[in-house]
């Protein structure tokens, strides 16, 4: 992921076959759910040199192999995302009706050289595909190997830079935030935009997005800014211009966008005038407890997978999961049913980039061409007492 940050926030119908569901037109077997969340990136001092090898275990018995490669002995935050995604992904070899798979679990310490060392194991032992690895420094090291193999990864990072030819990314990217609720503001009447945003790599990713769906939605871009730690500046800086919105995005975590909040009324800005769209990392409690940010929309996948999920989880393994941990469910679950339905060419690229998608934990998701994804996601209002639905997510990419 390009940056991991608070690991520990918190089927359909769930059979007994539950895994998921995956190729649509098949029965869903999962749930959907969830709120877009990063880890800090957060690696520590090296673990010793043999904690990879201590690390790594197989699980399940089936004869198509799989490498899972994650962070696990990695300091912080890290480790304990890790170990939170392992534990999924247990759980969905688990929850799948006999899976024909076996799990080749790697530990890459959450750097680029023990990624390319866990993934040259995975490989060797005949792995046919690999998990992971999950931070977007990593990605690229570990890919050498997978390509020169013809071999497909799914990597758990939110940096779509690194996806590409082979390397399909199955995590929550901003760019699907940014297209649904622009898209959904746009299906409401909404035809002038402007947009806060933070000047780092997330709010990159946003602008273009941002500016890229406006122009094919029709609207126009009435305002646009970026700010530091200044806030205040850059609220002043864009309030005059914001006479000529009807709706401003703003997308950063709780506690800045509660401070973006507070900056712009001061600037003299009328919130309530506008209507105020965000990202997934809106789903936050301190946001829901900001006064000025009420009746906010925000993209992000529907609660009530990830809740059902972390319902089985806790009952199996005694704690919470970390956020992540459905893409691990997911990634796995989506093997094993591709191993059972896709004969040979299960992993192939015409496989993987179906365009009628799958359906996960987390609702629909589909990789494209370019390794990038899109997620079916819902629309959620800003409430005092949490989200609340204002649009469900599609339930197909064609409708």
């Amino acid at each position: 992921m390009a940056g991991l940050r608070d690991p520990n926030t918190k089927s359909l119908r769930t059979t007994r076959r539950t895994a998921i569901g995956l190729i649509l037109g098949t029965p869903l077997l999962g749930a959907c759910s969830g709120v877009q969340q990063t880890l800090n990136n957060q690696f520590g001092q090296p673990p010793p040199p043999d904690a990879a090898q201590q690390q790594s275990q197989s699980v399940g018995t089936g004869r198509v192999k799989v490498g899972l490669v994650l962070p696990l002995s990695a300091a912080g935050n890290a480790g304990v995302a890790a170990q939170s995604m392992k534990s999924a992904a247990e759980m969905a070899l688990a929850e799948f009706n006999n899976p024909d798979v076996q799990l080749l679990v790697k530990d890459d310490a959450g750097n680029p050289q023990g990624a390319q060392s866990a993934t040259q194991q995975a490989l060797d032992e005949g792995a046919e595909i690999i998990l992971g690895p999950l931070f977007a420094q990593s990605v690229p090291a570990a890919a050498q190997l997978t390509r020169a193999r013809g071999i497909s990864m799914i990597a758990f990072s939110t940096d779509s830079s690194v996806a590409g030819r082979g390397v399909y990314l199955l995590s929550f990217l901003p760019e699907s935030d940014v297209n649904r609720i622009i898209g959904y503001a746009a299906s409401v009447g909404k035809r002038s935009y402007a947009a806060l945003l933070p000047d780092n790599a997330y709010g990159g990713v946003v602008e273009a997005a941002f500016k890229q769906v406006v122009g094919t939605k029709g609207g126009r871009i009435a305002a646009f800014e970026k700010y530091g730690s200044d806030r205040a500046a850059a609220a002043r800086t864009i309030a005059q211009a914001l006479a000529g919105a009807d709706s401003l995005l703003l997308a950063d975590d709780g506690d800045a966008l509660a401070g973006v909040s507070d900056a712009l009324t001061a600037a003299g800005v009328d919130l309530r005038r506008l209507q105020l769209l965000g990202t997934g990392l809106w789903d936050n409690p301190r946001v829901f407890a900001t006064p000025a940010l009420q009746g906010g929309l925000y993209a992000a996948p529907d609660p009530s997978g990830f809740r059902s999920f972390s319902g089985r989880y806790r009952a199996r393994f005694g704690q919470d999961p970390v956020r992540t941990a459905t893409l691990a469910y997911d990634a796995v679950a989506l093997v094993a049913a591709l191993a059972r339905t896709q004969a040979t060419r299960r992993f192939s690229s015409d496989v993987l980039t179906n365009p009628s998608g799958f359906a996960g934990i987390d609702g629909l998701f589909r990789f494209r061409a370019d390794g990038s994804n899109e997620r079916g996601l819902a629309v959620m209002r800003v409430a005092t007492g949490g989200a609340q639905a204002v649009a469900g997510s599609p339930k197909s990419f064609g409708a």
